[in-house]
């Protein structure tokens, strides 16, 4: 799964790389009704982090969507530094799902005045724990491999070993001889992180606190550390990679949006009208959105689907999320200017949520970011359009109406094709649209006085 490739151990081992009010600047509303969403969920072998983001320091939290026995789980992380107990936690999926559902690409309809009311069509034209230490002759086989166990805890469900190494070769047997079963490569894999000097975070389920808990899931991990670097690694994560992954990246932000500096950064088609039957299957309308865009960029791009601030959306797809849910996220700044306890209303958190599909093959190097100087609020937005239900003899202004309404259906049928990849023909028929009736010439005549 995107970053969490399980690998097997007489257990299996997932190998994770990881690495005052504000007021918007002014925008058009989009408005229209909020009729459906496409969250992560829709995409197999889809991960999800939560990246935040102030100067220099960084936390990150993973969503571990294992399926299997808790005992076959484990986490190889590369951290740049050995991180004390207090910079690990336990978070709350919760705080997933909502910032999901608040970014998600959405749906909106919107519904056609009546054109016999001359007023209202001109207005609508106009609208644009430490654990024991290891044995002597335990330290001392590490130390013969060129590693070290520089920390131990016992963070929730997790028992989590810090290793530092100086040898990739050594850290591989160091990991075997533990049990866990490396795939191959994994040497060549780890090299990279160890000329960094980063150090390497291994987690594994402690079974009797897991089963203290009474949960059916693995819950997310949070870091929170320092670094000059602004990345996630993922190439550690493709070791057992079996074709495509998705992953969706949530950074938060005190100002700019954010982009990749060593990919193509782009941003989805939005702000598009679509033709009335997707609203049966906004998800599987926007699932073959994104994999034509996909494809045309050979895998080779960072997609933005949501930048925002979080004091507001428009149309929304959920509520913004609270000053306590941030803090949860590891927004630490909000409602400390003063050192005081977060409070409601508008908060200063820019949110950028980014989707990448990649293979082993198409992402060589790890995601790199920066923070740009954009402040322009954009979602990715689909829109429905009703036309007015009255009949073409209802006045004057009737029938030039409808035949604008044919048109729009028209584009509608296009673009669709030319944004999943489908058959025109299919979606026409699927819009039940017949070729637009001819204009007699007469009519032509009289309506050019």
């Amino acid at each position: 799964m995107t970053l969490q490739s399980f690998v097997r151990r007489p257990v299996a081992v997932s190998v994770l790389a990881l690495a005052s009010a504000f007021v918007s600047a002014p925008a058009q509303p989009f408005c229209g009704f909020f009729v459906g969403k496409a969250d992560a969920q829709l995409f197999n072998k889809a991960s999800q982090v939560i990246m935040v983001r102030d100067g220099n320091r960084t936390v990150i939290s993973m969503l571990n969507e294992y399926r299997g026995e808790p005992s076959e789980f484990a986490l190889v992380v590369p951290v740049p530094q050995v991180l004390e107990r207090g910079q690990i936690r336990i978070g709350d999926r919760r705080i997933f799902e909502r910032i999901d559902a608040f970014s998600a690409p959405r749906l909106a309809e919107y519904f056609d005045p009546n054109p016999c009311e001359a007023k209202i069509a001109a207005e609508m034209a106009s609208m644009n724990g430490m654990l024991p230490r290891a044995a002597p002759a335990q330290m001392r086989k590490d130390k013969a491999l060129g590693v070290s166990v520089e920390a131990r805890y016992t963070v929730g469900e997790y028992d989590i070993v810090i290793l530092s190494a100086k040898e990739s070769n050594g850290l591989e047997t160091w990991l075997r001889t533990n049990g866990y079963r490396i795939p191959r490569g994994a040497a060549a894999a780890l090299q990279p992180y160890i000329r960094q000097n980063l150090k390497f975070f291994v987690a594994k389920v402690n079974l009797e606190e897991h089963a203290r808990s009474g949960q059916t899931w693995l819950s997310p991990l949070q870091f929170a550390f320092e670094s000059e670097k602004f990345m996630l690694p993922v190439r550690l994560g493709m070791l057992n990679a079996q074709g495509a992954q998705d992953l969706v990246i949530y950074v938060l932000t005190r100002n700019g949006r954010v982009e990749t500096t060593n990919y193509r950064a782009v941003k989805l088609p939005s702000d598009v009208d679509v033709p009335l039957y997707v609203r049966n299957d906004f998800a599987g309308m926007y699932r073959a959105v994104f994999d034509e865009q996909a494809r045309r960029e050979d895998l080779r791009a960072v997609f933005t689907e949501y930048f925002w601030d979080m004091s507001w959306c428009d149309p929304c797809a959920a509520d913004p999320l609270t000053p306590d849910e941030l803090r949860q996220a590891g927004a630490f700044w909000v409602g400390q200017a003063n050192g005081t306890a977060p409070s409601s209303g508008a908060q200063p958190v820019m949110l950028t949520r980014l989707h990448l599909r990649y293979t082993r093959d198409t992402l060589p190097e790890d995601l790199m970011f920066q923070q740009t100087a954009d402040r322009q609020p954009f979602q990715v937005r689909y829109v429905l359009r009703h036309p007015w239900s009255g009949s073409a003899d209802a006045c004057a202004a009737a029938p030039a109406y409808f035949r604008s309404v044919h048109d729009r259906e028209e584009h509608e049928a296009t673009t669709l094709a030319s944004l999943t990849g489908w058959s025109a023909t299919t979606i026409r028929a699927s819009m039940n649209l017949t070729p637009r009736p001819q204009q007699k010439w007469w009519e032509s005549l009289w309506n050019t006085k």
